[in-house]
């Protein structure tokens, strides 16, 4: 079977996962609107394009914070991926340090923060946080992704309590006995309640800055005044998300969220997306819309069902082969050229 694009390795997954683990990755909260919603938007986004542009030298490569990445297509984070790949976040790590992109790894990984690491040393990673309850945990966390040279910290707004997922309420979904959330081993056996905290407020960005020098950066932002109290507590940056469509149905697709965000930080923090990016195509109009990076999440996933570190790395291969097309096909040689003059909403 040629893998030509990214729904070739969801057709595969979706094929050879078990059926808990492929109802696990694909769910979306309540009616799967938002989720579907993520993907649907970019439809309504035309291009226009400029002719005869020199296309012949491409640059695609960005900058993270200041650090260099190949081009602007980052690993969300997303939980469990030994039920995608034996090796699991390991194999994740190997393949983002490859193409020399960046991986945000997940509090709720099924590999330790120490197994990460090692798997691709000098790889440019982040670490997303929940806040949980007990506080010391969440503090150990920091200051051990922080002492691995983890870059930054990815703090995930958007959960409270999670979101009703109906097929994993259907399967009675639980992880695999031989399977461990690594980096919480031994933290909830005293909760008997979600360790998730509810209570967390933006008071707590500045606690998180009270304990590591990590730049901070939040995800899950869809509005205006969201975004300006991002900005005023002093974050570096922030991820336009709705948790892949699984927490809050019935909210915006995050490229229709974007422009919002973009507007409202006036360019003083950098803004980045996931949701609902299946092609290079979608990825241009997302840069054109202010994102200065995009995250994969379910398509990670995939390309891990698939072959591990190299079907990941074949995702994320096409994604750039598809951007750097799409963009030279648009009339632009390099990242810096791509802004909003490049698209318009369509009036369907």
């Amino acid at each position: 079977m040629a893998m030509v694009c990214l729904s070739d390795f969801e057709a595969y997954a979706k094929k050879y996962l078990p059926k808990i683990a492929w109802d696990f990755f694909a769910a979306g909260a309540d009616d799967c609107s938002t989720r579907d919603e993520n993907l649907l938007a970019y439809k309504r986004i035309r291009f226009r394009p400029r002719m005869l542009r020199d296309v012949s030298m491409m640059d695609i490569r960005t900058k993270l914070l200041g650090t260099e990445i190949s081009f602007p297509v980052g690993i969300a984070p997303t939980g469990f991926h030994q039920l995608a790949w034996p090796d699991g976040e390991k194999s994740t790590a190997r393949a983002a340090k490859a193409m020399n992109t960046c991986y945000i790894a997940s509090t709720y990984s099924t590999c330790t923060l120490e197994e990460i690491s090692a798997a691709a040393p000098g790889g440019l990673r982040w670490f997303q946080l929940y806040i949980h309850r007990n506080r010391a945990v969440s503090q150990q966390l920091v200051q051990r992704a922080e002492a691995l040279g983890f870059q930054a910290l990815v703090l995930t707004a958007d959960l409270p309590y999670t979101g009703k997922r109906r097929d994993d309420v259907r399967n009675g979904f639980r992880l695999p006995p031989h399977m461990k959330l690594k980096n919480l081993e031994g933290a909830f056996e005293v909760c008997k309640m979600s360790p998730l905290d509810p209570s967390v407020t933006w008071n707590d960005i500045y606690w998180l800055q009270s304990l590591t020098h990590l730049p901070i950066i939040i995800k899950g932002i869809l509005t205006r005044e969201d975004a300006e109290l991002a900005v005023r507590h002093g974050v570096r940056g922030i991820i336009v998300s709705n948790h892949g469509g699984r927490q809050l149905d019935g909210g915006p697709a995050t490229i229709d969220a974007l422009v919002e965000v973009v507007e409202a930080v006036r360019g003083k923090v950098e803004v980045y997306l996931d949701g609902g990016i299946r092609k290079g195509s979608d990825v241009l109009k997302a840069l054109a819309l202010g994102a200065k990076c995009v995250f994969i999440g379910r398509p990670a996933l995939w390309g891990l069902a698939y072959k591990g570190e190299e079907g990941l790395q074949d995702v994320l291969r096409i994604l750039q082969d598809e951007f750097c097309l799409s963009m030279a096909l648009a009339g632009c040689a390099s990242v810096s050229e791509i802004g909003q003059h490049l698209v318009q909403f369509s009036k369907l």
